[in-house]
């Protein structure tokens, strides 16, 4: 789901902006960002590559069916 990694690199980010307070800053910012992530409705990259790939080829595959219906009425109503 959400890199783990960057959480914690954007808590400690967040933990060194606020390095005046207390030592558990770090964690509950940590807290904080992976509660407001898990309330989004976020992919990673990977799926969001996956999926365009996959609309890419479902793009091409109707757009040759549609050639293909193109050329099928066309001679359908030359033979009329």
């Amino acid at each position: 789901m959400i890199n783990q990694a960057f959480i914690e690199g954007l808590a400690e980010q967040l933990g060194q902006m606020v390095s005046g307070q207390a030592g558990g800053t770090q964690a509950q910012v940590r807290q904080i960002l992976q509660s407001a992530f898990s309330r989004l409705d976020l992919v990673t990259r990977e799926e969001f590559d996956a999926q365009k790939a996959v609309l890419q080829r479902t793009r091409e595959k109707v757009d040759a069916l549609e050639a293909q219906l193109a050329v099928l009425e066309a001679s359908h109503s030359s033979d009329s």
